[in-house]
């Protein structure tokens, strides 16, 4: 059974829990942006209103759980990249993970702070309004909505290559990479007691 946190060879619950849904809404929110984009701006187009507040709540949920996840990885042990794993490679893994923090701060904040120059107020999934971060200001509002969508952008080849190179180990190299991310554990050899301990549990008068 996996451990609830983190070892040296494995993730742990919280920890794969997290990883899978911040990945299930950020595969979600980038396609609701790129949908979105497609709508025409002029007039008050009520879908794409729905849509822009859907995605602004999903947004700070998301920067919600990236502050849970960041705040559990800093406290937990960072399991090990498999062995044989050339040095280029382990530098660009964490390079792609450290990229996917960021983005997961960056996106939901800049959506934030466009929506608080455009005097827009952004909600906490529909509990409550979140305040302001800056004044009301169109020029700021714009520029903001400019650097979230470049984000936007840069997060999907981000996400492409980081499923990737998983499903690359996974099938190619067989290794535990996408294992370790997995709750089930598919394929993992069954840990073997020792003679010492199947005598242990043989009840006396059977043979093992």
């Amino acid at each position: 059974m996996r451990p609830i946190e983190n070892t040296e060879n494995r993730y742990g619950v919280v920890a794969v829990a997290l990883h899978w849904l911040m990945a299930v809404l950020l595969i979600a929110l980038v396609v609701l942006g790129l949908f979105m984009v497609t709508l025409p701006d002029a007039g008050f187009d009520t879908r794409k209103i729905k849509l822009i507040l859907y995605h602004k709540e999903l947004g700070m949920l998301a920067l919600a759980l990236a502050a849970l996840r960041l705040g559990w990885r800093v406290t937990n042990t960072l399991p090990r990249l498999v062995e044989n794993l050339p040095d280029w490679q382990k530098v660009v893994a964490r390079f792609v993970h450290l990229s996917f923090y960021g983005l997961m701060v960056a996106l939901p904040m800049t959506g934030w702070l466009m929506s608080s120059a455009a005097g827009f107020p952004v909600s906490f999934v529909g509990l409550f309004d979140l305040p302001d971060l800056i004044r009301q200001d169109d020029y700021l509002s714009q520029a903001f909505i400019a650097v979230h969508k470049w984000l936007g952008y840069t997060l999907i080849p981000i996400i492409v290559a980081h499923a990737g190179a998983a499903l690359r180990h996974h099938f190619l190299f067989k290794d535990d990479t996408l294992r370790k991310m997995l709750l089930a554990d598919p394929g993992q050899t069954p840990v073997r007691s020792s003679s010492r301990e199947r005598t242990r549990q043989v009840p006396s008068g059977h043979s093992p």
